[in-house]
């Protein structure tokens, strides 16, 4: 079985929460943390449920989410 990654470049997110409506599993949320545009990043809240869709890389406006297969 195929496991994967999802990677998000948080410094970058404006946080429109895209990604977190497009996701079949539920496993993206927004951060508590604000990041240096003074948003609360979107996140990853169980790898181990992810199944590399790639909807939420897809669906991100600006890019900052990666997906990688292992």
């Amino acid at each position: 079985m195929t496991h994967y990654t999802v990677t998000f470049r948080e410094d970058k997110c404006k946080g429109c929460e895209l990604c977190i409506s497009v996701c079949p599993k539920n496993i993206l949320a927004l951060r508590d943390t604000i990041n240096i545009k003074g948003y609360h990043p979107a996140g990853v809240t169980d790898q181990d449920q992810c199944i590399g869709c790639c909807s939420c890389a897809l669906s991100c406006p600006d890019g900052v989410i990666r997906i990688d297969a292992e």
